[in-house]
C-alpha cells in the first residue's frame, strides 16, 4: 500500500517533468510539444495513469537520496533526468521495433511519423540534460559533475544494450553469457544509475554508493529476467500482454535461451521455425517438461535475493528506506 510520503514523491516528479517538457509549449512548437506530452501519457486519448508509466527510476533516485539522510526536493531535476532519458529510449525503440502500439496507445512514430517521432526523442534527450542543470546552487560543483557523469555513462550503456538486443534478431541463437551484458545495458543501466545518482545526492560516500549501485543493477536483471518468465507463462489479465507475443516474435529469452541449451523438442520447433500461435501454449509446457522454467526461476531468485541483499548493507534511512525495500519487493514479486 502506497503511503503518503510515497505519493508525495511521485507528484512531485510528476510536477518537475511537465516543467522540464514545458520549455517546448510555445506556440511555434505547439505540435512538437503535444508529441512530449502524449508520450509522456499526460494528453490524448487513454492518457492517465496507466499510459504514464510506473515512474520507477525517479521514485528510486529520489527514495535513494532521502535513505541517504539528503534532501530528495534538492533531487528533483536529477529524477526528472532519468525518467526524461528513459522515455527517450522507449520513444526510439518503438521506432527501432516497429511498435504500434505502448500501453494500450498508438506509439508517436505511428501518430505523427518516424521523422518528427526521431526529432521528439532528440528533444526528451536533450531535455534530460538542461533538467540536469537544475542542480545548479543545491549541490557542490563536483557532485553535480559526479552524478552527470553517471547518467551519460549509462544513457551510453543504454544504447550499447539496445545495440546488441537489436544485432541479436539477426542470429540464430546467442550464448546465454551474451544475453546477460545485454539485459545489464538495456535494462539494469538506467536503475542502477538512478540509485547511485540518488544515492550521491543524498550525501553518500563512494563506498555506501557503490552498494546503491549494486542494488540497482541486480534490481534490474532481476525485473528483467522476471518479465521473461511472464512472457511466457504470464497471467495475461494481470500483465496486460500476450504470453504468445515473446516466442512469436522470436524473442531470445532468457528460458528460450535455456530451451535451445536442452536440445530438447522445444530447440526443434523453435529451430524449424515453424511454429504458429495455436503452437504456443505447447511450447511453453515443453519448457516446463525439460526444467527450463525452474532454472530461470532460480536465475530470477538469485538476482533478487543479491538486490535485497545489497539494499540491507546500504540500510536506508527511515520512511524512505521502508518505501524502497516496498518498491524492490514490488518489482521483484510480479507472479506469473
Amino acid at each position: 500500500m502506497m503511503t503518503i510520503f510515497s505519493k508525495t514523491l511521485l507528484s512531485a516528479i510528476e510536477s518537475e517533468l511537465k516543467r522540464q517538457v514545458a520549455r517546448l509549449d510555445e506556440p511555434h512548437t505547439a505540435d512538437y510539444h503535444e508529441m512530449l506530452t502524449y508520450h509522456m501519457g499526460w494528453t490524448g486519448e487513454g492518457a492517465g495513469r496507466k499510459a504514464r508509466g510506473k515512474r520507477i527510476r525517479p521514485f528510486l533516485l529520489l527514495l535513494s537520496a532521502a535513505a541517504s539522510g539528503g534532501d530528495w526536493e534538492k533531487a528533483l531535476p536529477a529524477a526528472a533526468a532519468v525518467e526524461l532519458i528513459h522515455n527517450f529510449s522507449l520513444l526510439h525503440d518503438d521506432i527501432q521495433d516497429k511498435s504500434e502500439t505502448r500501453r494500450g496507445r498508438p506509439t508517436v512514430w505511428t501518430r505523427w511519423g518516424i521523422a518528427q517521432a526521431i526529432n521528439a526523442g532528440d528533444g526528451l534527450f536533450i531535455s534530460a540534460n538542461l533538467s540536469m542543470t537544475g542542480l545548479k546552487g543545491s549541490y557542490p560543483a563536483e557532485v553535480i559533475l559526479k552524478v552527470a557523469r553517471i547518467l551519460q555513462e549509462n544513457c551510453l550503456n543504454l544504447t550499447r544494450g539496445q545495440h546488441l538486443d537489436i544485432a541479436y534478431e539477426k542470429r540464430p541463437e546467442i550464448a546465454i553469457g551474451d544475453y546477460w551484458q545485454m539485459i545489464a545495458w538495456k535494462t539494469a543501466a538506467l536503475l542502477s544509475a538512478a540509485a547511485e545518482m540518488g544515492s550521491l545526492l543524498g550525501g553518500a560516500d563512494e563506498k555506501l554508493s557503490f552498494t546503491y549501485r549494486e542494488f540497482g543493477h541486480y534490481l534490474g536483471l532481476a525485473f528483467q529476467v522476471q518479465d521473461d518468465i511472464l512472457g511466457i507463462w504470464g497471467d495475461e489479465a494481470q500483465t496486460g500482454k500476450s504470453t504468445a507475443s515473446d516466442l512469436l516474435e522470436k524473442k531470445k529469452s532468457l528460458p528460450v535461451l535455456y530451451g535451445l541449451a536442452k536440445n530438447g523438442k522445444f530447440a526443434e520447433m523453435w529451430r524449424e521455425g515453424t511454429f504458429k500461435e495455436e503452437d504456443i501454449p505447447e511450447m511453453g509446457k515443453l519448457l516446463e517438461i525439460d526444467g527450463t522454467r525452474l532454472v530461470v526461476q532460480e536465475q530470477a531468485d538469485r538476482m533478487t535475493d543479491l538486490a535485497l541483499n545489497a539494499l540491507r548493507t546500504a540500510n536506508p534511512l527511515g520512511e524512505a528506506g521502508d518505501a524502497l525495500f516496498e518498491l524492490a519487493e514490488g518489482l521483484l514479486g510480479r507472479e506469473a
